[in-house]
């Protein structure tokens, strides 16, 4: 099991392949929060929240990776395969990050529907 500062060190490492244009107005950056967190869909427990891209009039953009949650759905990988998972949910969270500064909603959209396949397992 890796540290949350060993984690902060690979989140770094990996915001480091991405093109600087990337950054532009993510004036927030990006944290990496120690908690756990449950989407608000969450029937079963199961249901976490790895990461979440803010646009808020107050605090600007940024994103938020959840380490709790991050380590409780893959803390038991190797960590070649957890610096993978990260390097995908940092991605997802820059591709809702330039879709919004795009005007553009694919990837919300995509969320959308993973949320109502997975409510339609419980009959919701």
């Amino acid at each position: 099991m890796i540290s949350i500062d060993e984690m902060e060190d690979m989140l770094e490492a990996l915001a480091l392949e991405l093109p600087e244009e990337f950054y532009q107005k993510l004036n927030g950056g990006i944290i990496l929060l120690p908690q756990d967190k449950h989407h608000s869909e969450d029937k079963k427990g199961d249901l976490y929240i790895m990461g979440e891209y803010y646009h808020d009039p107050n605090m600007g953009r940024y994103i938020a990776i959840y380490y709790g949650s991050i380590m409780k759905v893959y803390g038991y990988l190797s960590d070649e395969k957890l610096r993978a998972e990260l390097r995908k949910i940092l991605r997802h969270e820059f591709r809702h990050h330039l879709e919004s500064l795009a005007g553009e909603r694919g990837l919300e959209i995509e969320d959308e529907e993973y949320i109502t396949k997975y409510l339609s397992r419980f009959g919701s």
